[in-house]
């Protein structure tokens, strides 16, 4: 007896998005399950930020079926999604670079204690919070006291992961989270990733780098022009064709025979051209 697949936390089943004539998301497919990571792949103006507009609560989708658990919808606002699950770090992160770790980690949600006139933020239970719940994600920081745009570009990235567990997200998008950092900052960020899914997570990883992709993803779609251009797991498919398909494939082929190197022009003809040629 066969038993049945695990429902996705969320699916994205022949999504499109127009904006007036403009094609920006045309019958895309996508599914998210927890304790995996699904991989969106690919370059600028591939339909990236539309994908994750739709999946946030930004923008509603026009065309084909948005199932959050199993349940058709179409999320009016980023709060709704939040409710429902659904959390995004965007690559430009929402913090206040002055004000220190624990703040930035309960902007939006602090406690308070006290009733009436006494009513005040809970500050030592934030601080307690926010140091425990990033060690808890194995993110070792100095003080939490300190201003969090002295963190490296990783280390605010990791915060904002941690952030999304404890507040309960089941869907973590994030969004181009390695772009502007180095290889030591990418692998510190990818391996609270790999946290966030082994906390049973399902994580949508935004990307245009298939190496970084490859190393965590489960799950992998490709974009181009707004387009599905491949959909794979990963035991269907090498990094080689991976990256391969990322790059463009033939379109790349076509390219290299077009930038090889003409023949010398002092062998034309099968023979060397010198003074005394006709």
């Amino acid at each position: 007896m066969t038993t049945a697949a695990p429902r996705a936390l969320i699916e994205l089943d022949h999504v499109s998005k127009f904006y007036g004539n403009i094609k920006a998301l045309q019958d895309v497919s996508l599914e998210v399950h927890a304790g995996e990571i699904s991989c969106v792949l690919g370059d600028n103006g591939a339909g990236k930020s539309t994908l994750i507009k739709i999946i946030a609560g930004l923008h509603r989708h026009d065309e084909g079926r948005f199932l959050v658990d199993g349940e058709e919808t179409a999320l009016v606002n980023p709060r709704e999604a939040l409710d429902r699950g659904i959390a995004t770090v965007y690559q430009d992160l929402a913090v206040v670079p002055l004000m220190p770790v624990w703040r930035n980690f309960f902007l939006g949600s602090e406690p308070t204690t006290g009733v009436g006139p006494f009513k005040r933020l809970d500050v030592r239970m934030m601080r307690e919070t926010t140091r425990s719940e990033l060690l808890r994600m194995g993110i070792d920081l100095r003080d939490v006291d300190q201003p969090i745009g002295t963190l490296s570009g990783g280390e605010r990235q990791c915060v904002a992961i941690a952030r999304a567990v404890y507040f309960g997200a089941k869907v973590l998008v994030l969004d181009e989270p390695t772009a502007a950092l180095g290889v030591k900052q990418s692998g510190v960020v990818l391996k609270y990733v790999a946290a966030a899914r082994d906390a049973g997570l399902g994580v949508v990883l935004i990307t245009h780098n298939p190496h970084h992709a490859y190393l965590v993803g489960d799950r992998f779609v490709l974009l181009k022009r707004g387009a599905m251009s491949g959909s794979h797991t990963k035991d269907s498919i090498t990094l080689d064709e991976l990256t391969r398909q990322m790059a463009g494939g033939s379109e790349l082929e076509e390219l290299s025979h077009e930038l090889e190197r003409a023949p010398s022009p002092t062998h034309l003809g099968g023979h060397p051209v010198t003074d005394d040629t006709p």
